[in-house]
């Protein structure tokens, strides 16, 4: 008998210690990935809240939703001047398109896949915990004009090697290149930025994407192209395992084609490119 109670005593320690490893492992993982944050409604650069109205599902809870990532302007920002207030609420560079592009892109992702699409988009701030860690999909305009922290930077990285994924669109010319070169830099001062091969798979995943020339914004369908930004390159960082972490879409305008996407004098290429990236 005292073997017996010996050998329960024995089980009941076990089964505590595992309780408290498993209660300890759950507390770590909440820490790390913490309650998303809610839907959040900005006025931007183009579109105030109401602009464009709510879809009636906008709160649903889905397995994807669009992330854009919030950041602070540069030195070169070009709405300097044109609108006060701190970034962080609006009104800043990060809002260009938004939030247009970013539901259009979103309907017809729901369209065209089977993925459980969520209608509205999601403001994300590196600044804000840990929250970007509930996105797995970030999208960021302008970033030749931004203005990264060293701290925001090393969040990037950390996002990214945990295996984020990061869209940067709509810069151009030499001196945002430059710009957006420095930053990406800080986030990651080991690795390259490439051109991605026309083979990678990124390209032929859904779509056989052979021909991608310049995607032009709406402002620039006249000359072709904004600033010195004369010719479209599709460029890439890769993880160890040869994962396209950041895509950078350079001298071409995807957020416009995605925008504009209904509006019929807008050249219907450039969307249709734009949709299927």
């Amino acid at each position: 008998m005292l073997g017996i109670e010996a050998v329960r005593m024995n089980l009941r320690k076990s089964c505590f210690a595992v309780a408290c490893a498993l209660v300890i492992v759950g507390t770590l993982y909440a820490i790390e990935r913490q309650v998303p944050q809610p839907f959040r409604e900005y006025n931007g650069v183009e579109y105030r809240v109401g602009d464009v109205p709510l879809p009636p599902d906008s709160e649903e809870k889905t397995e994807w939703a669009f992330a854009r990532l919030m950041y602070p302007p540069g030195w070169n920002d070009g709405y300097r001047g044109r609108f006060g207030g701190d970034w962080r609420y609006g009104m800043s560079l990060w809002t260009q398109d938004f939030p247009r592009a970013d539901r259009h892109f979103s309907l017809a992702l729901r369209r065209l896949t089977r993925i459980h699409v969520r209608s509205v988009e999601q403001p994300v701030s590196l600044d804000d915990g840990e929250d970007v860690y509930n996105w797995p999909w970030l999208y960021a305009v302008q970033v030749g004009e931004w203005g990264i922290s060293d701290s925001e930077a090393a969040k990037l990285r950390d996002y990214l090697l945990r295996g984020g994924f990061f869209m940067a669109d709509d810069f151009h010319g030499t001196v945002e290149w430059s710009v957006f070169q420095e930053s990406m830099s800080r986030v990651f001062p080991d690795r390259q930025i490439v051109e991605i091969p026309a083979s990678d798979a990124v390209f032929h995943t859904v779509y056989d994407l052979d021909d991608r020339f310049q995607i032009v914004g709406a402002e620039h369908l006249q000359e072709g192209h904004k600033k010195d930004g004369y010719v479209a390159h599709w460029r890439g960082i890769y993880d160890d395992k040869g994962r396209v972490m950041v895509a950078i879409s350079f001298n071409s305008d995807v957020g416009d084609s995605w925008e504009w996407a209904d509006e019929p004098r807008y050249p219907e290429q450039y969307s249709d490119l734009g949709m299927r990236l």
